[in-house]
Order: C-alpha cells, then sequence, then structure tokens
C-alpha cells in the first residue's frame, strides 16, 4: 500500500468510504457475495491516502437551514468560512457551522435551550427488518417501478409484541434506501399487496404487480440491505491539543497527555488491552500490537463504542508527521479536539479561536472540542463541516458543563448524531445510493431466474394472509417452519457479533435507567368512559373539556367528571378561550345544521345541571348556520379572530374587545355571542378542508399590517387568502390521486411565516414568499415521511409529534429525524394549547395480558390521589385514560438535573413485553421510553 506520508489532507478510503455505508468502487467487480463480505466500513478501513476533494460541493445543508430558518438559525449555530490550506496546489475553501452555544435562539429566555440529549433516527426504531421481521412469518415480493428500477417489498401482519395495537408494517427497499410505513388493518377487509404498496409516494401506478418470493435465503439478502443503513458500533478520534498548537504535526506530536486529559478519557470509557479483545475494535489491531497497547472503549445504549485516542496509538521520534496515528485519526468522521488551556479565564478565548483546517483532514466533518478548568468543568464547542446536516442536541447557553456524566452523555449523543448526520452529505449519500442499486440490482437477477421460484406469480396479488393456506398444508407448514428458523438464526447470530439494534445495554452514569425523557406522560385522568371523544380543549392549570357521543363533560384532575351538555348537542368542534372568558362550540346534528356557540366559562363553572339543545338556543350564531369548520386566531394576538367556513364561503368574525381591555376590566367582558363583530365574507372555488388563521404580519402578499391571511387547504391543494382584498395566492399542491391533508402549522420568527403543510405520510415546509415556486424540486428536498399517516400534528419546538389511531412519532422540527415511536391502542389528540392532552386505552384493559404496560401498585398513592371510579367504567367498556405531556418540558429541557427523576417510570411503551400485576392498580405517572423485561425487573428490584 501506497502512502503520502506529507498529505494528511488526502487520507481517504479506496475500496470503502464510510462504518455506516457499502461503498464499492469497481463495479465489475461488485457481485453480491463480495458485497456482502464487508457491510462494516470502520472495521476494514483501508488507509489508502488518496486525494479526496470537494470541488464543487452542493452545500445541502445550508439549503436545509434556509428552508427551515424559522428555527435552525436561532439554535444551530452560524456558518462561517474558512479557508483550507493548499493541497496538490489547490487552494480548498471548507465552510464550517460553529456551534458554541452563542446563537440567538440558546440565549432566549422564552424558549430556553432544547439541549435534552437524546439519540436521532434510533436504531432499536429504524431497524424495521431486524426488529419486526426477522424470525417472524412474513411475506417478501420482488417487482420493477416504472423507472425499470427494481425494488424488494417485505410485508408483516400483526406482530407478537404489538398484538394489541394490530397493523401492517411494510418495508419497500429501493436504491434511495429502505422506505417503511405502517398501516391500519381494515374493520372486515384485508388489504392486498398492490393496495399495500399504493401507499409508498410514487408506487400507485406501478404497472406490474410484485411477485412472491418463498426462498428463506432472502431473510439475509434483505438483512443485507437494511445493514447498509450503517453500523450500530462508531469509532471516534480523541486527539491532545496544547494550547498555542497550531498544525497538524505538533498536535499529533504529543506523546503523552496531560493529567485533565486522562481524568477525560476515563470518564469516556474503560481502559482496555487490544491484544485479544474480543468485541468491537473499531479497526485497531487485537492480534499483534501494531496500533498501540491499550485503547479506550464504551457501550451507549447499546451502541459499542471504540476511541481512537491520539496519546495511545503508535508514536515514531523520528517520523514527524505521525503517520501511524494519523491513518486512524484521519479517517475518523467525527474528532474530539481536547485542548489542554494554561489558565482558566482562557478556555472561551482558546474554544473561539480554534480553527478546524489545523488538522488538514478532508474526511473528518465534525471536530468536537472540549476542555475542562480546574473545579472540573467542561466547555464544548462544535465545528461541523457545512455540507453535515443539522444534528441535536444544541448547546446550553454557556455551553459549560458541572456535571461530568452529564456532560458524558451529551458528548456521546452529540458525537453519534454528528456521524450518522454526516452519512447524509452529498457525496456519502450518493456513494451509498450506488452501492445499494448495485446490490437490489444483482439481488433481483438471482431471485427472477432462481430455478427454485418458477412459481412466482402463485400469490402475486393475493391478500396479506396470516394463517397457513388450507391447500398443501403439510407443505406450506414445512416451509413455514424453516423459513421462521433460519430467521430465527439469522437474528441470534447478528446478536452474538454485537450487531443488534436493540440491545440496550450501557455503560455509564449511575442512575440512567431511571432518566426521564422530555416526552413522558403524567396520568391526568385515571378512568373516562369508553366515549370516543370527538373534540376537547384544556381550561385553566387543571380542566379539560371533552366532547363525546355521549355529550360534553368537565374532566378536573382529583375529582369525578361532571356531564355540562347532553348528547342532543352534537358537539365536534370546541375550543376555551381563557382571555376572554369563553367556551366556543361548532354543534348540530350533521354539517348542515351546525353553528357556533359563544358560552361564557364562568357559567359552565356555577352550572349544576346538564343542558340541553333546546336550553342554548340563545347562544348560537346564526349566520354560522352550515358551518363545517372554523378556525382562530393565535393565543396572545392583539385581537381574537374567528374564521369560519359554511360550504364555499369564508367569514370572518372579531372579538370586539381586546386581550388587554379584558384583562384590565374583566367584569365589563360578560359578551356571548353579541361580543363578534362580523368583518368579511369571501367566496372560495372549492368547499374547505383545512383553516389556519396567519398573524398579520409583513408578506409578499400581505404588505400591509392590517390585512388577514388565512392558509385554506381543500383536497389536495393549499391557498393563502387575505381577507381584506379578496385575492388568494396558490402555495403548494399535492400531486397524486389519493391525497389526505392532515394540517398547516404556522410557524414564525423575525417578522416571517413558514408553513409545515402535512399530508398523507408527508411533512412539506413552505415559505409564504416562496409560493409561486412550490412545485420546483428545491421546495420538496427537505420534506420528510412518517412511518405512519397522522391524524394529528403538534409542533413543540425542537420536537414535532404525529398521532395517529395507534401510535405516536416523535421526530425533529430542524431535520426529520425520527426520536421516539410509541404504541398505544385507540389513541386520540384531545388539545396542544398548552400542555399535550391525549386519550389511550387504560393499560389494565390491553386485550392481550402478555402486552400490558406495567403499572404501579402502590395502593397509598392510589388512596391518596386517584379520583372515584367511574360508574361507566368497566373492564368491558375499556376504559380511556388521559394523559398530559408538558410543553415545558419539551421545550425548555436544560441540561442540568432536573431532567431526571428518582422514582421509576412506571408506564412504558407497548412495544417491550411487560407483564402486569395481578391485581392492578392506576398508575399516576407514565414513561414512554421501552424499558426490556430485564430492566423492568431491576427496576422492580432496586424499589424493595
Amino acid at each position: 500500500m501506497k502512502r503520502n506520508s506529507d498529505k494528511f489532507s488526502t487520507m481517504n478510503v479506496k475500496s470503502s468510504l464510510t462504518g455506516r455505508a457499502l461503498l464499492v468502487t469497481d463495479r465489475n467487480r461488485a457481485s453480491r457475495r463480495t458485497l456482502a463480505e464487508k457491510p462494516k466500513f470502520l472495521e476494514k478501513r483501508s488507509a489508502s491516502l488518496q486525494s479526496w476533494t470537494f470541488h464543487n460541493r452542493s452545500s445541502t445543508a445550508s439549503d436545509l437551514i434556509s428552508r427551515r430558518g424559522v428555527f435552525s438559525r436561532r439554535y444551530y449555530g452560524s456558518v462561517e468560512q474558512l479557508q483550507q490550506p493548499e493541497v496538490d496546489g489547490h487552494e480548498h475553501c471548507r465552510r464550517f457551522r460553529i456551534e458554541n452555544g452563542d446563537s440567538p435562539g440558546e440565549k432566549d429566555a422564552m424558549f430556553g435551550s432544547p439541549s435534552t440529549p437524546v439519540l436521532e433516527n434510533p436504531e432499536c426504531q429504524t431497524r424495521w427488518y431486524f426488529k419486526y421481521f426477522l424470525g417472524k412469518l412474513h411475506q417478501n415480493y420482488i417487482g420493477v417501478d416504472n423507472d425499470k428500477s427494481p425494488f424488494f417489498l417485505s410485508i408483516v401482519l400483526n406482530e407478537d409484541n404489538n398484538s394489541c395495537v394490530p397493523l401492517y408494517r411494510a418495508i419497500l427497499f429501493k436504491k434511495t434506501g429502505a422506505h417503511k410505513i405502517s398501516l391500519p388493518i381494515p374493520q372486515n377487509k384485508v388489504l392486498t399487496v398492490k393496495q399495500i404498496l399504493s401507499n409508498f409516494p410514487n408506487m400507485d401506478k406501478v404497472e406490474k404487480g410484485p411477485k412472491e418470493i418463498f426462498s428463506p435465503d432472502i431473510q439475509k439478502d434483505l438483512l443485507l440491505l437494511e445493514e447498509q443503513e450503517g453500523s450500530v458500533n462508531f469509532k471516534f478520534g480523541v486527539i491532545f491539543m496544547k494550547q498555542g498548537q497550531t498544525s497538524d504535526d505538533e498536535i499529533l506530536s504529543n506523546e503523552y497527555g496531560s493529567p485533565n486529559f486522562d481524568q477525560f478519557l476515563t470518564l469516556l470509557g474503560d481502559k482496555i488491552r487490544l491484544k485479544g479483545w474480543d468485541k468491537y475494535r473499531g479497526g485497531l489491531d487485537t492480534k499483534g500490537d501494531m496500533t498501540g497497547k491499550h485503547s479506550r472503549y464504551t457501550v451507549y445504549e447499546g451502541h459499542e463504542i471504540m476511541f481512537h485516542v491520539s496519546t495511545l496509538l503508535p508514536y515514531s521520534r523520528d517520523n514527524r508527521q505521525q503517520v501511524e496515528r494519523k491513518r486512524h485519526i484521519g479517517n475518523d468522521i467525527v474528532n474530539i479536539v481536547f485542548i489542554d488551556i494554561e489558565s482558566d479565564d482562557q478556555s472561551e478565548n482558546v474554544h473561539a479561536q480554534f480553527n478546524p483546517t489545523c488538522i488538514r483532514s478532508q474526511f473528518t466533518h465534525i471536530f468536537a472540542v472540549v476542555s475542562n478548568n480546574a473545579k472540573g468543568d467542561y466547555r464544548f464547542s462544535v465545528f461541523s463541516d457545512e455540507a453535515v446536516p443539522l444534528f441535536g442536541p444544541s448547546l446550553p447557553c454557556p455551553p459549560i458543563f458541572s456535571d461530568p456524566y452529564l456532560f458524558r452523555e451529551f458528548l456521546l449523543v452529540k458525537l453519534i448524531n454528528g456521524e450518522k448526520a454526516t452519512f447524509e452529505t452529498p457525496t456519502f449519500a450518493r456513494k451509498r445510493e450506488r452501492t445499494l442499486e448495485m446490490l437490489i440490482k444483482d439481488l433481483h437477477s438471482e431471485h427472477v431466474t432462481d430455478a427454485r421460484i418458477t412459481m412466482l406469480n402463485r400469490r402475486a396479488f393475493s391478500d396479506v394472509l396470516a394463517d397457513t393456506p388450507r391447500h398443501s398444508r403439510l407443505k406450506e407448514d414445512s416451509r413455514q417452519i424453516e423459513f421462521v428458523r433460519i430467521g430465527q438464526a439469522l437474528k441470534l447470530e447478528a446478536i452474538v457479533r454485537g450487531d443488534a439494534p436493540t440491545s440496550l445495554a450501557s455503560t455509564g452514569a449511575a442512575g440512567s435507567v431511571f432518566k426521564r425523557s422530555p416526552w413522558e406522560a403524567n396520568c391526568f385522568y385515571p378512568v373516562f368512559p369508553s366515549h370516543p371523544v370527538s373534540s376537547g380543549d384544556s381550561w385553566g392549570e387543571n380542566k379539560l373539556i371533552l366532547a363525546t357521543d355521549e355529550g360534553t363533560f368537565v374532566v378536573e384532575d382529583g375529582t369525578s367528571h361532571r356531564q355540562v351538555f347532553d348528547k342532543s348537542l352534537q358537539v365536534r368542534q370546541l375550543n376555551v378561550v381563557e382571555p376572554h372568558g369563553i367556551l366556543l362550540l361548532r354543534a348540530g346534528a350533521s354539517h348542515k345544521d351546525c353553528k357556533v356557540y359563544v358560552f361564557r366559562l364562568s357559567q359552565l363553572q356555577s352550572q349544576t345541571d346538564v343542558k340541553t339543545r333546546m336550553d342554548v338556543k340563545d347562544y348560537r350564531m346564526e349566520r354560522t348556520r352550515g358551518a363545517n369548520l372554523y378556525a382562530l386566531s393565535r393565543p396572545g394576538g392583539a385581537r381574537l379572530r374567528m374564521c369560519v367556513a359554511v360550504g364555499k364561503k369564508l367569514l370572518m368574525f372579531q372579538w370586539k374587545h381586546s386581550a388587554a381591555w379584558t384583562a384590565w376590566c374583566p367584569a365589563s367582558d360578560t359578551d356571548t355571542i353579541e361580543g363578534f363583530t362580523f368583518f368579511w365574507e369571501l367566496n372560495l372555488s372549492e368547499t374547505p378542508t383545512i383553516l389556519t388563521i396567519l398573524d398579520n404580519v409583513w408578506s409578499p402578499i400581505s404588505p400591509t399590517h392590517g390585512d388577514i391571511l388565512v392558509c385554506v387547504g381543500y383536497k389536495n391543494h393549499w391557498d393563502v387568502v387575505n381577507g381584506r382584498s379578496g385575492q388568494a395566492q396558490h402555495l403548494y399542491t399535492v400531486d397524486g390521486n389519493r391525497v389526505h391533508l392532515v394540517a398547516a402549522l404556522d410557524l414564525y420568527e423575525d417578522q416571517e411565516i413558514q408553513l409545515m403543510l402535512c399530508y398523507n405520510h408527508t411533512c412539506h415546509f413552505q415559505k409564504l414568499n416562496e409560493a409561486n415556486n412550490s412545485n420546483t424540486s428545491t421546495s420538496t428536498d427537505f420534506d420528510f415521511h412518517w412511518n405512519s399517516a397522522p391524524t394529528d400534528i403538534v409542533c413543540a419546538f425542537p420536537y414535532v409529534i404525529a398521532f395517529t389511531s395507534n401510535t405516536m412519532e416523535i421526530r425533529l422540527v430542524v431535520n426529520g429525524n425520527l426520536i421516539h415511536t410509541m404504541s398505544m391502542p385507540k389513541l386520540q389528540l384531545i388539545t396542544s394549547k398548552t400542555d399535550i392532552f391525549f386519550a389511550t386505552t387504560a393499560p389494565e384493559f390491553f386485550p392481550n395480558k402478555a402486552d400490558l404496560l406495567h403499572v404501579d401498585t402502590r395502593q397509598q398513592e392510589l388512596q391518596k390521589i386517584s379520583p372515584p371510579s367511574s360508574p361507566n367504567a368497566s373492564p368491558e367498556g375499556k376504559p380511556l385514560r388521559i394523559y398530559r405531556i408538558p410543553i415545558h418540558s419539551l421545550s425548555r429541557s436544560p441540561h442540568q438535573d432536573n431532567n431526571r427523576t428518582n422514582s421509576p417510570p412506571v408506564w412504558k411503551s407497548a412495544d417491550s413485553k411487560l407483564t402486569v400485576p395481578e391485581q392492578p392498580r392506576v398508575s399516576r405517572s407514565a414513561s414512554s421510553s421501552p424499558v426490556p423485561p430485564v430492566r423492568a425487573r431491576m427496576q422492580q428490584a432496586s424499589l424493595k
């Protein structure tokens, strides 16, 4: 192997580019067997020192920052131009995004710093084939799309560990990656394969249906395709740097570290002897001490991490470039740079003066700069290549950590998320796509020509069957048994070699078992009748108003719910407007009969009897007869506005008093329907399905502050309507036959309006000033897709949460990365005006006791805070339990100790098989993090 010891910046790999994306350079030599031998690059990375230039590179991350500038500029640092030294006579210019806790959002007291360390796209939730398919009976199909590109489709029905929420899970393997969706099972109907396939983008018009593959060996091939998403293990460089050093030769010539550096290494992981090491080695030699005798190793949330420590790698007194160190550290995507500062007051200046170009490596994309002081506090800043998409967690302000274990967790999560984000850069993404394309074509060719499956079309358009076909029973049973056996063997093999993405083994800070997640929910109301909730809203700190088929109820924490309207008043939409002390209802036996009603909250507070439809005639707004939808302006605005859709007409009303006037003179604001003043009426071309009132800020289509803008969603497109001028501006159109618009959420920053448009499985960002160019390719480049088609969307920065009838999916706003998924039966969002309230079936009444959620059995707690049981609640009725996610825990989660709890969580995701006590008791708190049975037993033992 030829090495160029003079050019550290030209270090690269020849046959493989990264440890998380299989890359092949010679198309003619890329057979499936060759590819299968090298699914992990970090372990077998070549040290070839060929030049890798970045000429004409597209700045995808910068474009993403521009498209989602609403929050990304505030929380994820600036982008500065840094000159790269000349390499081979060419001057390279690299731009870095600098995160140092100094961005406006991190200083903003209103939002606080969203610095909770959570893993993005966690493998335990993204590796669907390993988790939900492998080792279970499922079906696999092969086909060709309209672009003549082959694909594989896998479908599993009603998996065992989630039987309380029956659904289909499907994975579509294409050259662009593995696309995943889950679909609810329709009542008394079984979906065909073609129907399931049509739910994927651009797959609804595939001419030729897919054909089923019966060979059990297909499982190994599909597992290989999924592994191209990346290894579950990581390797990071750790560089010791003295203050004042400015070149990589000086930095890597530090033969030994310092006491502070040694203390930092102890925090990172355990010191291990490399010779004979049988776990993840991260490319280090474990036979002959060729890469040093010792290294640092740790495990975090199931990820094995090997650190390439500069002072532990071989040192040469005669080689000024320290090539043996550069060949490992220079090929690490993420490097930690520990700066040994001379005095504590210089820490901030040292971080500000650090220049990542002093370490010449075109392969390293992220530099995590660390220093500590005499008190043991750690300062942290991050330099990311501009092509790397945004990743969390964002740094707190100031970026100083006094708790070393909290800093360790924050650092490891930041590094893991950073390396994952790097593989989405254009260079890596293109090479991964080429690799997947070759793999899929090779596998397609092999399985189509395999003589063992000449009857591929036998079940080409069959239903996805859960039961064994009656014909050829014995032969089919034998095939299925062998299919499951091979899948289980492949899963066990992956677990043994340490590549199982579902492992939660972890080392590090004590008490991490009891760490609270930001989205952890608390039980608000333990037992509510199993009436379907049509609408609801929060009232004050501890009350809800819920509309059901059986009437409208006031639900208060600590007391029994009480009914205020009977079922003769069919409420379809309601809002509590506390600044004006009113309750708005849209009610009627049908949409043609619906009207908007206005009540005083003070009347409901003192009301003792149940009102009927005849009792509330005086509270209805006759002009709103036939209302099929209404929307309110944002809380806290200058004026309360209400936009009502009556068929194809839009009616705008405004409350005659401002919120400030009501606050000063609350006794004078006693109006109901007379409090609304009619503004204007507009005729639309279609009946709207979504309405969102936009704040009256400046925009190109609203040049005056007095204009009122309304985002209107129809069947397959959105418009922005200016109520004062009557003009409509087209915003965005969704292509396709089956389009379901979900929401249009308005986001604001610096007088700029941006809309989050959600439809089907997709979330699209659209700026108002880009409406004319909405259908260009660039406008959809940064859309993200949900695994399940949502019915409701909640944006609580930095998270956006999608609710379906049985799942809650949490992602990040700035990059769309998956954070967490929870499965709950009969899940329904109630309101997100203040805190997030949702209802689900009480866990004691899940149909399969093997999958019940763990509930608390402490009788004393039950007696103290449980309200009286509802007379309508019974196991047969499967009562609902109402949970609350405090909004401040999502948007203002600091990095201090208040994100931990001394009490163990008692409600866990249904993805984990947790048993229930024989006599279940109501739990008053909930946690959504999946916990395996072993850890659950550990928690129970710790309480004794």
